[in-house]
């Protein structure tokens, strides 16, 4: 795979969550997750470092 579609794979939109919108979402990609040893409903953390968003597994 070419060097640019590599980077494009990882770009993602932020999407509107239920009718009110007052939260966002956004998909993370399925080879990701697995590398990471994560599964479906796994409570996460998010932390925000300037702009800059950390996501992490919630018993870590």
């Amino acid at each position: 795979m070419a060097r640019r579609e590599l980077e494009e794979k990882n770009i993602r939109k932020l999407t509107r969550m239920g009718r009110e919108g007052s939260s966002l979402g956004m998909t993370i990609p399925k080879e990701l997750v697995k590398e990471l040893g994560w599964r479906e409903r796994q409570k996460v953390v998010v932390k925000k470092l300037g702009k800059t968003l950390i996501i992490s597994d919630w018993h870590s």
